[in-house]
């Protein structure tokens, strides 16, 4: 969930937390694989919340977002031209229709945070290539996670890639520091000057959650209910999220349950 709203200073994990936020991680990792089959035509968003909502409860978790400043579901469900903090409702998926969801569990008191961006059924190739182009946002920030680095490399990377394939990249809403509380410092802008901001040290947890729209990068909240965040023209928005924590060797994706990024073989030389 991107949201700007961190108030103290960057705060550095022990082992044991990292491990908490991990389990919390895998638990909400694990709730976008158990809704991902029901990500069809015909499902409603609200029905596609209630799978995420039931199986966080059955794994005696908490959803972070229900009551969060307000906001009314377990769950953002954002479809195509919704950037972020779409709420679940009556609307039915479409033949063609992208959508992002978007977890954060709460477990034993850790936080962990992701999201994914779906296809839905047979979808043109202008907004397969939108959704590519944010995954692979997402992974050139990742490979920016690594202790010595300047933290805003990350969005430089990603908006330099962005940009590259004539989309631009949301600057508006951020990833963020998360873990103990949803929301805390840093600040991960996912458009930003090279080599500048915070030195990445190992402990350190935050969320990558590039936002990549197919046009304008600035967005409109939604008057009726104060939350979804649109495309102010219109065209799609694609969004891909990890939690990640610093090490002193790769980045540990901690909401990776997919192997697809490999994970150290010590965090503060602890065995994982």
């Amino acid at each position: 969930m991107a949201f700007r709203d961190t108030k103290s200073k960057i705060i550095i994990k022990t082992p044991e937390q990292i491990m908490g936020i991990r389990a919390s991680s895998i638990l909400a990792a694990e709730t976008l694989k158990i809704v991902e089959p029901f990500v069809k035509p015909g499902t409603s968003t609200q029905f596609l919340n209630k799978v995420c909502a039931d199986f966080m409860l059955e794994k005696q978790a908490k959803p972070a977002t229900l009551g969060y400043h307000g906001y009314p579901k377990e769950s953002c469900i954002s479809v195509n031209d919704v950037i972020c903090h779409g709420i679940p409702g009556a609307y039915e998926l479409r033949d063609g229709d992208i959508v992002n969801i978007d977890i954060t569990t709460i477990y034993k008191g850790f936080y962990g945070d992701t999201s994914k961006t779906y296809l839905v059924g047979d979808v043109n190739e202008h907004a397969k290539k939108l959704v590519k182009t944010a995954k692979e946002c997402l992974n050139l920030g990742i490979a920016q996670c690594f202790a010595g680095n300047y933290l805003n490399n990350i969005g430089y990377h990603i908006n330099k890639h962005a940009v590259a394939f004539g989309y631009s990249t949301v600057y508006e809403f951020c990833g963020h520091g998360v873990g103990i509380r949803f929301h805390e410092e840093p600040e991960v802008c996912h458009i930003a000057d090279k080599n500048t901001g915070p030195i990445l040290a190992p402990g350190m947890v935050f969320t990558i959650e590039p936002m990549i729209n197919a046009g304008k990068a600035r967005s409109k909240i939604d008057k009726k209910d104060g939350w979804t965040a649109r495309t102010i023209d219109g065209k799609l928005s694609a969004q891909f999220e990890h939690t990640i924590c610093i090490t002193e060797d790769k980045p540990f994706v901690l909401t990776d349950i997919d192997n697809e990024f490999e994970i150290p073989t010590s965090i503060f030389n602890i065995k994982i």
